[in-house]
């Protein structure tokens, strides 16, 4: 008799497990198991004065941060999630003014304009423009800076872009 309570037991416990669902993921990430697939166009450089390089940079940041945080099968077109944009804005300005109209630091812009579309909830489609900056010192040729503060920058933009869409930050 002792022995049929506790099969019981364990049944009822099992079966009150069984109707939850719990998502784990390291990136904080709340995709819809209907999701299956992401499509990433190429992001063209509508910006004045940007890096060549800068749009295939940013574009596969892009589809490396997609392939390593989550499960999604990275499609050419058509995706369940869809994101294009462009890179609309890539400039330097001074701050930091000095006594004698002379910068100590200059910041780099970078602007990416995103539309973001979601086949399966339509509700968290959006078109939004993302920046994100760095500072470097004035002292310094900008040509022997840029590819360092690119990389930094992309990699700011590249999770700001993952979060709005996936982690809906």
């Amino acid at each position: 008799m002792q022995k049929i309570k506790i099969v019981l037991l364990l049944i009822l416990i099992i079966a009150s497990f069984s109707g939850c669902k719990v998502n784990y993921s390291f990136s904080g990430g709340s995709v819809d198991p209907k999701i299956k697939t992401v499509s990433i166009q190429y992001f063209p450089n509508n910006a004045l004065n940007a890096q060549p390089t800068l749009s295939q940079t940013l574009t596969e940041s892009l589809k490396q941060k997609f392939s390593t945080q989550t499960k999604l099968a990275l499609v050419i077109r058509g995706g369940d999630l869809n994101i294009e944009g462009a890179i609309t804005g890539y400039t330097i300005t001074p701050q930091a003014i000095l006594g004698n109209q002379t910068a100590a630091m200059n910041r780099l812009t970078i602007v990416v304009t995103v539309k973001f579309s979601n086949k399966i909830n339509d509700k968290q489609n959006f078109e939004q423009s993302f920046s994100e900056y760095e500072d470097y010192i004035s002292t310094k040729s900008f040509s022997s800076v840029e590819s360092q503060l690119i990389k930094d920058i992309t990699d700011k933009l590249v999770d700001d872009i993952f979060n709005k869409t996936v982690v809906n930050w």
